[in-house]
């Protein structure tokens, strides 16, 4: 009996040990499934945080090509502008001789022609920078071509005289006003 004793205790023990092995089976499985959810939970945020990304990239993209193209627009003909600033200074040193001159109907014709190109470019955007005497000097915005000594005291760190103007064309300098300053 002892024998049969002994596989009495160990069939129960078998039992045990496989519905032990069951439940662990079933444990992992439950773990298994809820991985796979957090899984596919954890893909699907990463999905949804990249495509956001993408969006707000996309955004900030055709934010930025909108900005440079009415930044383009804007500046677009800077170049025929900034040929034409010297022709505009020739034309002022001709209005001063031709204010010399006796002729005033050569003198009227000349303003007139003057006034229409000086329109035509200040309509297009070109500003004069307005600079006198004794304003302080800037250096991010005039450019000093010699340094005298000053007159007075007071005069010192400002523009004495300005031998060339400046333009502006929106916002930016194109051609930066050329100045003595008061040492």
């Amino acid at each position: 009996m002892a024998k049969k004793n002994k596989n009495e205790v160990e069939e129960p023990l078998e039992e045990q040990a496989g519905s032990q092995d069951q439940e662990q089976v079933q444990e992992e499985e439950t773990q298994d499934e809820r991985t796979v959810e957090e899984i596919l939970a954890e893909d699907v945020q990463k999905e949804k945080d990249r495509f956001l990304r993408l969006f707000a990239e996309f955004e900030n993209y055709k934010r930025r090509t909108a900005k440079e193209r009415i930044e383009l627009f804007k500046t677009a003909g800077e170049g025929v502008l900034k040929d034409m600033i010297p022709v505009l200074d020739d034309f002022d040193r001709a209005m001063v001789e031709i204010g010399k001159s006796e002729d005033k109907d050569l003198a009227d014709g000349v303003i007139l022609i003057h006034n229409k190109l000086r329109n035509t470019l200040m309509s297009k955007g070109l500003t004069l920078m307005e600079l006198n005497a004794g304003e302080p000097f800037n250096a991010d915005e005039h450019e000093a071509v010699t340094q005298i000594p000053a007159p007075s005291d007071d005069m010192k760190g400002k523009i004495i005289d300005v031998i060339e103007k400046g333009y502006k064309l929106g916002d930016k300098i194109v051609r930066f006003p050329k100045v003595v300053i008061g040492q």
